[in-house]
């Protein structure tokens, strides 16, 4: 079955709340993911930097997961990528 959105295949953090992501597809870009510093629940604990650079990318979800189970939706993060790639 084909998905709509490709995997991500690696994700690093930089400096502050920009990461640097690879999907499957090739797209690559530095994303600034500082917008869920927003957002309450289970994203308030990315406010702490060393929290937040303790994400990974998860090969079942297919995106950015935090030790708590936080997530982004795989389409967000992919459709972030393609906006940062293009400006690139």
């Amino acid at each position: 079955m084909m998905r709509s959105t490709p995997f991500l295949t690696e994700a690093q953090p930089l400096d502050g709340y920009l990461v640097h992501v690879r999907f499957e597809d090739g797209t690559t870009a530095n994303v600034d993911l500082s917008y869920l510093l927003d957002y309450g629940g289970v994203f308030k604990p990315l406010r702490d930097p060393a929290y937040f650079a303790q994400l990974h990318a998860d090969a079942e979800a297919g995106t950015i997961v935090w030790p708590n189970d936080a997530d982004i939706a795989p389409e967000t993060l992919y459709a972030h990528a393609q906006q940062h790639a293009a400006a690139a």
